[in-house]
């Protein structure tokens, strides 16, 4: 049987990360090493031991002289060399001095394995701050605390003494022990996916996510990121890191938080903010990352990127030995947003000619029985698929491994004879191939063939479809990142920024009509409108705007729900309604909030009907800057329909928002109505985008709502909050 091994181009970034020696250290000092067969720092020196690790190890304990036949230290200061790696092991009042004497003796990087920091209430946040100023005063990088530790299996370096564990393509770096020991069980039971580099950052009092995801960016041995995540720290500093990341291997995240309840523990677990779970995964996915929504989801998808990297497309052939399976593959495939390739009549000529006559040759392709009695024809009808220029990524799903059990004992031998012609195709292919098999659980040996050449192979068609969907994801964002890195900036004018001193030395926020001036000498079209102080000033307004419905609306500093207090009468047509409505609104603005300082109010024509969209900027304090745009007005509130971008965009960002939203149906124009102005509304949002990065007095935007039109929008109402000392 000749194998023909999976080619794989994985590429990696040129090493520069701090962490090489510390995660891949040549020499490894034990704080509180112990001959106690319950403590970790005795399971931590069995782990090196049984795995052969071929660096130093030191373990310091000075109550004895040896464990487990090593001679211990009475002291770090008794350390013969500058270790790479030091894992402290006791308790958490001691790690403070610890650190400060790993620093003096040359340490480069410490694990703190302790808990009772930050996460613990204020007197643990000071110890933790001791610690940290320890590190930094003596030039040592802290690992924690409050984490299980880590290991490096290429390395041979397995400080948690994990015995079901082997080395792979999978670089793991999760908040969560308990995740930590799912996926290697689950990796386990599989039999084929290893792990190369496994760290619980914890409190990340030091090192943070995005320190470990540039070192696994450079990292050899690892094909692919997988974070489990509860909260970043510096999600700027972290998806900044992944544009580069991304370009050459694959990242998975799984963000948990997704309720306020389960936010609320993710603070409270590891004392990190957790953020908007929607905001986070739609600035995850702007730099390339594919984010799973289920936790087992993460190995799977995981081991499918790592396997096949990424594929053109979206357009997936499904073939099926049976109709219910191939039903449940198309829906499952749809719902990920994938599409069934159209197959070409010379695809499904060359399948009629193999299959039996009742079988179906179109996506998706059900043979009908004919592979009940030759389950080669299963590796046949791939073949004749991956030629289609219409596909994409190839689906099998059904039974295949299994027909020799289901069926007939002899069928064993067509079985392993087509996942040789598998493994070929697979190795010369581009189009990733994903096999699901109702016998994956019993690993017959057709399966257990494919996967030891790297083929992934699911029991589950949901993790099978989620797969498929990260490697169209993948292929798609790499197809375009050159757009994405065309980001759109500008530079403050002075006027523009004589508005924030003005506002800023009378300490208040823009009005309403100076946002509009500030947008409009920036490009963005607002409508005319007048700033009227005195009643006297409406005299001979409705004539100048030639009788069209007019629209008043309160300004002051105080009021900034301007409905809510009364502040806004629409449909007014003349001048003694205009001063009918400035008496409301002031009796009205003044019984809502006595005392507030009301600057004038505004009017300006009604705004057509037309659709409403929201456009709003918010300064997230994880990850910066932040840009939302969905359906505007009432919907905004109940829809909850928006996207979300970092600033500053790309006009390929603001396109994808567009495309993101469900409501993109209504744009596009409904029940006879004409479809917006797509390129209006793309040039708003990179507007937008490029004046809150030019103007960090900026703290949040708000346009709601904007009419978009079949030509233009109207700006109808614009709220920009300043940013305190800025």
């Amino acid at each position: 049987m000749v194998k023909v091994r999976r080619k794989r181009s994985v590429q990696h970034l040129p090493q520069q990360s701090f962490l090489h020696p510390i995660l891949a250290p040549d020499s490894i000092a034990i704080i509180g090493a112990s001959a106690d067969p319950t403590k970790r720092g005795y399971k931590a020196l069995v782990g090196l031991i049984k795995d052969g690790f071929e660096g130093r190890i030191y373990p310091i304990n000075p109550k004895t002289d040896r464990i487990l036949g090593i001679p211990t230290l009475p002291s770090v200061d008794a350390l013969p060399e500058p270790v790479d790696l030091a894992l402290i092991c006791t308790p958490a009042a001691t790690v403070p001095e610890l650190v400060r004497q790993c620093g003096e003796k040359g340490v480069k990087g410490v694990v703190v394995l302790a808990a009772g920091f930050r996460e613990s209430g204020e007197a643990g946040a000071q110890l933790e701050q001791a610690l940290v100023e320890a590190a930094r005063a003596t030039g040592v990088r802290v690992i924690g605390p409050n984490t299980n530790g880590l290991f490096n299996l290429h390395k041979k370096v397995n400080l948690l003494g994990l015995t079901n564990v082997q080395p792979g393509g999978v670089g793991l770096i999760s908040q969560s022990g308990n995740m930590l020991l799912a996926l290697t069980l689950e990796a386990e039971n599989y039999g084929q996916i290893g792990f190369s580099t496994y760290v619980g950052p914890g409190n990340q009092a030091d090192i943070g996510f995005s320190d470990y995801l540039q070192y696994l960016g450079e990292e050899v041995n690892t094909e692919v990121a997988a974070f489990y995540v509860e909260g970043f720290k510096n999600g700027r500093q972290f998806i900044d890191t992944a544009r580069a990341v991304t370009a050459v291997k694959p990242v998975v995240v799984y963000k948990s938080g997704t309720t306020a309840a389960g936010r609320q523990a993710a603070k409270s677990h590891t004392g990190s903010l957790a953020g908007s779970y929607a905001m986070t995964v739609d600035l995850l996915r702007q730099v390339g990352i594919s984010v799973v929504h289920d936790s087992d989801e993460i190995l799977p998808v995981a081991e499918g990127l790592s396997r096949m990297q990424k594929a053109a497309g979206k357009r997936v052939a499904i073939l099926s030995d049976g109709g219910g399976q191939a039903t449940i593959a198309t829906d499952r495939l749809t719902e990920a947003g994938l599409e069934l390739a159209t197959l070409t009549e010379e695809t499904q000529a060359a399948l009629r000619a193999i299959l039996l006559p009742h079988a179906n040759t179109s996506n998706p392709v059900d043979v009908a029985g004919t592979s009940d009695t030759d389950p080669y024809v299963l590796a046949q009808c791939l073949e004749i698929l991956e030629r289609d220029p219409n596909v994409d990524q190839l689906f099998l799903v059904g039974m295949f491994g299994g027909y020799h059990l289901r069926f007939a004992e002899h069928l064993i031998g067509q079985e392993m004879r087509a996942a040789e012609t598998i493994i070929e195709l697979v190795a010369r292919t581009a189009k990733p191939v994903v096999i699901h098999s109702l016998y994956t659980p019993v690993k017959p040996p057709p399966i257990r063939r494919l996967r030891e050449e790297g083929i992934p192979v699911y029991a589950s068609i949901e993790h099978a479809a989620r797969t498929l969907a990260a490697l169209g994801e993948r292929g798609i964002y790499l197809k375009n990142r050159n757009k994405q890195t065309q980001v759109v900036t500008f530079e403050p004018d002075p006027e523009g920024l004589a508005l924030f001193e003005r506002a800023n030395h009378e300490g208040r926020n823009l009005y309403e009509h100076e946002a509009k001036q500030l947008l409009q000498r920036h490009g963005v079209t607002v409508p005319e409108e007048i700033l009227v102080r005195h009643p006297d000033e409406l005299e001979g307004l409705s004539a100048r705007f030639g009788q069209q419905p007019l629209a008043m609306k309160v300004v002051s500093r105080d009021i900034l729900h301007k409905s809510d207090a009364g502040g806004v009468r629409l449909n007014l047509h003349s001048d003694a309604s205009l001063r009918a409505a400035y008496d409301d609104i002031l009796a009205s603005c003044r019984n809502y909030q006595p005392g507030a300082d009301i600057h004038g109010v505004l009017v300006s024509p009604m705004a057509p009907r037309g659709v409403e969209v929201i456009v709003g900027v918010v300064r997230d304090p994880t990850f910066g800057p932040v840009l939302m745009f969905g359906l505007g007005g009432i919907y905004v509130e109940v829809l909850e329909d928006v996207a979300f971008r970092a600033i500053p965009i790309s006009r390929y960002d603001a396109e994808a928002m567009i495309d993101q939203i469900k409501g993109r149906k209504i744009l596009a124009g409904v029940r006879g109505e004409a479809a917006v102005d797509r390129k209006a509304l793309a040039d708003l949002l990179v507007t937008v985008s490029g004046l809150v990065h030019a103007y960090p007095q900026i703290s949040e935007l708000d346009l709601n709502p904007v009419i978009a039109y079949p030509k233009g929008y109207a700006v109808v109402d614009a709220r920009i909050i300043c940013n305190p000392g800025v």
